[in-house]
């Protein structure tokens, strides 16, 4: 690059000398010796002999030096401005050529998803490497809006399945009724409570839908308060009780009885639901499910135990994304959407807290940490 501006320069240079040769040219042929006569008028003495009648002449050397300096400051200014001139045009042209070339390598890297940085010239390496950072971040993203996108849809297309088999036995079963009104009462009876039952399936998938848009980490407002961490915990012991009966199952709840939790009550009772939710709906029969909490290094750590099918690895961090349900069966008997987890990381998140998943071949566990306040708060 510098051999070219100097060539440049050069020519500048050489073309300014022939420009100023053929000024004098034209001055001293075309306009009859102009230049001559001027130059004798003003730097040469003439003087006469009046013995002889001789004239003598001579350069008057000091006026002539004068001038020569003068004129070759001029000359010197023109050419520096001439040179910076040619140089800027000259630099102003290569800027463009530079931006152009690039501007078409970057189209032809973009273009073909298969090229490599071999399409770009040496000089736009590290350019190159910035845009090949760029395209692979983009190509994430639409990866993961992609998968989101077909997870969405996936949901959609469940819960039309899940509200579809529900109502149409409520419809069915209401049919039954309003045809055939001579039925035993044991049966109007049996009809009914079914049809209540498949009701009660709708309200909860419905809320559940809603609630997945509604919990959201830019949406969800946390109140804190003081929490009895022990009494919350075994009043939603008690609630799964008559569920977990049905099955043989059993439920404990190991928590010091003066452990204080600051956070939202409402919000952090709907995530201790949701995991016992999950905890009771893929345990096997007859076993117990244990939820453990306690206080460690500034965090409030809570634990729930069952002991099921193992979840794969690969499982272990999607089953709390938004639209993800680990039940491909799509079998009633395991409760709702699959939308709870992920309600429950969303208000766990909110609260400046984790949540993660552990599975093996004896216990699945699901572990909260939540924070503890630095100072303790009123308790509102």
């Amino acid at each position: 690059m510098n051999k070219v501006k100097l060539s440049a320069i050069f020519r500048v240079f050489l073309a300014t000398m022939v420009f100023c040769i053929i000024v004098v040219f034209l001055f001293d042929t075309r306009f009859n010796g102009l230049i001559p006569d001027w130059f004798v008028k003003n730097f040469v003495w003439q003087q006469s002999s009046l013995e002889d009648g001789y004239i003598n002449s001579g350069i008057y050397w000091p006026k002539l030096k004068n001038f020569l300096i003068f004129f070759f400051f001029l000359f010197s200014v023109a050419l520096v401005c001439v040179v910076w001139f040619a140089c800027a045009a000259y630099g102003k042209y290569k800027s463009r050529e530079t931006v152009s070339r690039l501007t078409a390598e970057i189209q032809s890297y973009l273009e073909d998803s298969s090229a490599d940085l071999d399409v770009f010239s040496q000089e736009f390496l590290s350019v190159s490497l910035l845009i090949s950072r760029l395209r692979s971040r983009a190509a994430e993203k639409e990866k993961l809006l992609e998968q989101e996108t077909s997870r969405k849809n996936d949901l959609i297309t469940y819960l039309a399945h899940d509200l579809k088999t529900p109502l149409a036995s409520v419809i069915g079963y209401l049919c039954l009724l309003t045809e055939n009104p001579d039925l035993p009462e044991s049966l109007k009876e049996k009809y009914t409570e079914i049809a209540l039952d498949k009701t009660y399936r709708l309200e909860q998938l419905i809320n559940e839908f809603f609630e997945i848009t509604r919990y959201s980490l830019h949406s969800i407002v946390v109140n804190p308060e003081k929490i009895h961490l022990k009494t919350m915990l075994l009043q939603i012991a008690d609630e799964f009780y008559p569920i977990l009966e049905a099955d043989g199952k059993t439920i404990s709840v190991d928590a010091p009885a003066d452990l204080i939790l600051v956070g939202d009550a409402d919000k952090l009772a709907r995530v201790f639901n949701n995991i016992l939710k999950n905890a009771a709906a893929y345990s096997y029969e007859h076993t117990p499910i244990h939820i453990r909490a306690y206080q460690r290094d500034g965090w409030t750590i809570i634990t729930f135990v069952n002991q099921g099918t193992p979840i794969p690895p690969h499982q272990l961090e999607t089953i709390f994304e938004k639209f993800y349900r680990l039940d491909t069966a799509r079998s009633s008997k395991t409760g709702g959407s699959g939308l709870g987890l992920a309600i429950a990381k969303e208000i766990v998140t909110a609260h400046h807290g984790t949540i993660l998943a552990a599975s093996d071949a004896e216990n699945t566990v699901f572990t909260i940490r939540l924070p503890n306040p630095p100072q303790p708060v009123q308790p509102s």
